[in-house]
């Protein structure tokens, strides 16, 4: 095996799910997903096409009409984008893994700004690049971005910057003077920029149907990867279906990578995915309106126990916070759940950077699930 790969950790998050395997009794928060199922009109779309037989390969790069459809979902929010500049993928995850597949040779130089889903700097390692995490700065509960840091370590040697945001797991988010600035400073060393923007739809701030997106402000020349995914914004976690924003003439190369990878996202996942398009002008504002009163009914209450640092994540479905004297998230993480019913992911499943801090995952169909678990928490700490 190799020592990169035996290096890698095991999920944290995991072990404490495993702390709380068989427990009907224990409130679970610690997946990044929503306990709401995928809309009827995405589960029929695919019954509809495996009953129809359609059970065989299809184009690389996805089918015609959800790539057609793609470019249209994404030109109507951003910048126009071909749909020869999609790429369907299997998967948020493998979207990005292609585009590290893409960029990246042994031996590179990845800046990565943390923390974040321990995946994304997981895979450079793995493709035998070298990552150098550039941690966002916590001020009080909030994360924020050390703007010049990031620009002073990205120098011709840097092979690729990669951001998450909005954040998993602390709802940090760009500005577009912030990505104007990492453009040009990327644009100056040729340095590519591999931007995961997966939550860009669950964003807040009143007036904006998205996050600021790189896609706003590059050329279809520039060096910008953006990754997208259905888990999130379409409630599609199980289907495994995403996409990439590519560069101009580079899908050809795109269509290889995935052919080696998973040779096809299938058929009726995408048809699933095609139909969930079709309604996002519905219910995607639906699920923002549904979060936000999930975030508005969690962070409060949070933010009122004595000793919690936190605060109101402007995008993604987490909030991140820490209690005074609980510095070993991992170990905090286990005891709420063994004794408590409570479960959460530690900060530090997301870098050492995030040590001593939980995420709670808020995309809850019933607000009184948040309720409760925050009385447990509240328990907790009294004890």
């Amino acid at each position: 095996m190799r020592k990169a790969i035996a290096g890698l950790p095991a999920s944290r998050i995991r072990e404490v799910a495993n702390a709380g395997l068989g427990r009907s009794d224990v409130l679970a928060f610690w997946f990044g997903e929503s306990d709401e199922v995928t809309p009827s009109l995405a589960r029929d779309a695919a019954i509809a096409s495996l009953q129809a037989g359609e059970t065989f390969y299809s184009h690389n790069l996805g089918l015609p009409a959800l790539r057609e459809a793609l470019s249209a979902y994404t030109s109507e929010l951003h910048r126009p984008v071909e749909v020869e500049r999609i790429a369907v993928t299997s998967s948020g995850v493998s979207a990005l893994m292609i585009a590290g597949q893409l960029i990246l040779e042994p031996g590179d130089d990845v800046v990565a700004v943390v923390p974040v889903w321990p995946n994304v700097t997981a895979q450079p390692v793995i493709l035998g690049a070298r990552v150098t995490r550039m941690s966002l700065a916590p001020r009080d509960g909030a994360w924020v971005l050390d703007l010049q840091a990031l620009l002073d370590a990205i120098t011709p040697h840097t092979r690729a910057v990669i951001l998450n945001a909005p954040n998993n797991p602390t709802g940090w988010t760009l500005t577009h003077d912030e990505q104007r600035a990492i453009l040009d400073r990327c644009r100056q060393t040729g340095t590519w920029i591999l931007a995961d923007e997966v939550y860009e739809r669950l964003y807040f701030e009143p007036g904006s149907r998205t996050a600021p997106s790189f896609l706003d402000i590059a050329d279809p020349t520039d060096r910008l990867i953006v990754a997208h995914s259905f888990s999130k914004s379409f409630l599609m976690t199980g289907w495994r279906l995403g996409w990439l924003v590519l560069p101009e003439g580079l899908s050809g190369e795109v269509a290889k990578l995935i052919e080696f990878n998973t040779s096809c996202a299938p058929v009726f996942v995408q048809k699933g995915g095609l139909a969930a398009l079709s309604e996002a002008g519905e219910s995607v504002p639906g699920l923002v309106a549904r979060l936000q009163a999930c975030r508005d009914t969690l962070v409060p209450r949070l933010a009122a126990l004595p000793g919690v640092t936190v605060a109101l994540p402007r995008g993604g479905m987490y909030a991140f916070f820490r209690v005074d004297g609980e510095d070993d998230s991992l170990a905090f993480a286990k005891r709420l759940v063994e004794r408590h019913g409570l479960g959460l992911a530690p900060g530090s499943a997301f870098g050492d950077e995030a040590e001593g801090w939980l995420r709670w995952c808020f995309a809850a169909r019933d607000p009184t699930r948040l309720v409760q678990g925050v009385g447990r928490l509240a328990d907790a700490l009294r004890l």
